[in-house]
């Protein structure tokens, strides 16, 4: 049974911001199946929902931790659904990717992103797929921990909402067929 897990900040000061878009990816789906993430359960650190989509059982998460540290709410999912790394796609900005650029791929270090590594650390493997959405690096000298933190501006908002599709998009062809999966999301680009 496949675990889409999107990362984020769950603070409310933090919605919107560049950090949150896997969460945002996790809402699109949420909305387009129709299925409302609720509070696990006892032993789930995670808010989730449970729906089958054209015939496969699938789990999305949003854990209840902030992203450097949300590894032990993704493994508290995975163990409770007895389900295994290579099952799980884990959703998350990069800001080493350019500004609306998707890559889909699996088993690679953190690249220094403090979510995947607390993942990466709390599972003892890398073997699981990640959705990097593209956020581009921050302008001049701009420290990258604050920038992550920032809303998107006004301007990049409704390019930002077609990524977001777009990568929901990805999550749904994963589900069937992960190689056509990579490919669309590689297909993506950026604005401009």
């Amino acid at each position: 049974m496949p675990v889409i897990a999107g990362l984020w900040n769950p603070e409310f000061k933090y919605h919107g911001t560049r950090h949150n878009v896997g969460a945002e990816v996790i809402d699109t789906l949420a909305r387009r199946w129709d299925v409302d993430l609720k509070k696990g359960p006892m032993r789930v650190r995670a808010d989730v929902g449970r729906i089958t989509v054209r015939g496969t059982p699938v789990i999305l998460a949003l854990p209840l931790a902030s992203m450097n540290v949300s590894g032990p709410s993704v493994l508290s999912v995975l163990r409770y659904f007895k389900e295994e790394p290579e099952e799980m796609l884990v959703v998350h900005d990069d800001i080493d990717l350019a500004f609306g650029r998707l890559r889909l791929q699996a088993g690679r270090g953190s690249g220094g992103h403090n979510g995947i590594r607390s993942v990466t650390q709390s599972l003892g493997s890398q073997d699981f797929q990640r959705l990097k959405v593209g956020i581009g690096r921050p302008p001049g000298s701009t420290d990258p921990a604050t920038y992550v933190l920032k809303p998107f501006s006004k301007s990049e908002r409704p390019e930002v909402d077609l990524l977001v599709d777009d990568a929901a998009d990805v999550v749904e062809v994963w589900l069937s067929d992960r190689e056509r999966a990579v490919q669309l999301a590689g297909e993506r680009r950026p604005p401009g």
